[in-house]
Parts: structure tokens; C-alpha cells; sequence
């Protein structure tokens, strides 16, 4: 043990004799650089930086296009959706857009149609009715109409069963939706 501690010791002390005879010995060293070593010296760092940047964007430059690229979809057309609907930012509200959802627009429309469909009359609750009872008459209803429970084309009432029970089972929907079943 204490041969290793004499070692480290000695280590250290011959390391610091160097360094301090390394600083008193100043010599007169330039570094020459000649026009054909700056050329490739300059040549080598272009390479390096391109090098760089093909390697930050290799993702864009090789990725294919899918069939999913080529579809059209909402959330490209609205570009600041996946910006500024992250985990972090659900309180994110875009500047005069204030009650101006999908869902509302989805509303205004119907009611200048008239075309609003009575999510209560397809789930067979009243306007009253508790989250319970909605949940409880959509269990029914869907059970009765599935398409694998029915062996029949009844596709089209379960797309409206479902779209009625996701509206009335979120608070927020279902008050937007009574905002503007009530003005029919």
C-alpha cells in the first residue's frame, strides 16, 4: 500500500517538474502554414461540414414517401395542430380562434340546417340524464345493434350510437352540444 502511494507521489511530482520546465522553455516556434496545405486544410473542413449537414438532415433527404404521405388529412392542413397540442400546452389557445373549435363549427353548421341530430332521442335518455344512465342506454343499445351481434348492415346506426354517446359522455361536449340544440 504504501508503495503505491510513494508511486502516485513521485508520478505526480515528475509531472509537475515537466510542466513547469515545459513553461520557462519559451522557443521561438511558428507554424508555417504553405498556400497548398491551407488549400487542403480548407478543402477538409468544407468536407466536414457537409459531412455535418447530410448527417443532420439524412431523414428528410432519404425518407420515402408513404401511402399515408399521400392521403390528405386535417391535421396537415391545419399546421399548428401537432405545434401547439402537446401534453405541456393543452392550454394553448391560438389567438382569435377563442370557441371557434372543429366541434363548434360542426354545430353551427347543423343548427343553420337545421340538420342538428338529437343525440339524446338516439340514446334514448332525457336532456337530464346522469353520465350513468347515458352509458347505461348506449351499453344497451349498442349490444343490440352491433353489426358481429346482428349479422346485419347496421353499420351506419352504430356510427351514430357512438358519435352520440361521445358527445354526451364529455361534459365539455355535451354543453356545447346543448348550446346549440337548445336554439332549434
Amino acid at each position: 500500500m504504501n508503495k503505491i502511494k510513494f508511486l502516485i507521489i513521485f508520478t505526480i511530482m515528475i509531472g509537475t517538474l515537466q510542466m513547469s520546465y515545459a513553461q520557462e522553455n519559451e522557443s521561438n516556434r511558428e507554424l508555417k502554414v504553405s498556400d497548398d496545405e491551407k488549400i487542403i486544410l480548407f478543402a477538409g473542413f468544407s468536407i466536414a461540414v457537409i459531412a455535418i449537414f447530410l448527417f443532420l438532415a439524412r431523414d428528410v433527404i432519404l425518407r420515402k414517401k408513404t401511402t399515408y404521405d399521400k392521403q390528405e388529412h386535417e391535421s396537415k392542413k391545419d399546421k399548428t395542430y401537432e405545434k401547439y397540442h402537446s401534453d405541456w400546452g393543452d392550454d394553448y389557445e391560438e389567438i382569435g380562434k377563442r370557441g371557434n373549435s372543429k366541434q363548434d363549427k360542426e354545430y353551427r353548421d347543423y343548427a343553420s340546417t337545421n340538420d342538428l341530430p338529437n343525440y339524446y332521442e338516439i340514446l334514448g335518455v332525457e336532456m337530464d340524464a346522469s353520465p350513468e344512465e347515458i352509458k347505461k342506454n348506449f351499453r344497451e343499445l349498442a349490444k343490440k345493434t352491433h353489426p358481429d351481434k346482428t349479422k346485419e348492415n347496421s353499420e351506419e346506426e352504430m356510427i351514430k350510437i357512438n358519435k352520440a354517446y361521445e358527445v354526451l359522455s364529455d361534459e365539455i361536449s355535451k354543453e356545447k352540444y346543448d348550446k346549440y340544440f337548445k336554439k332549434d
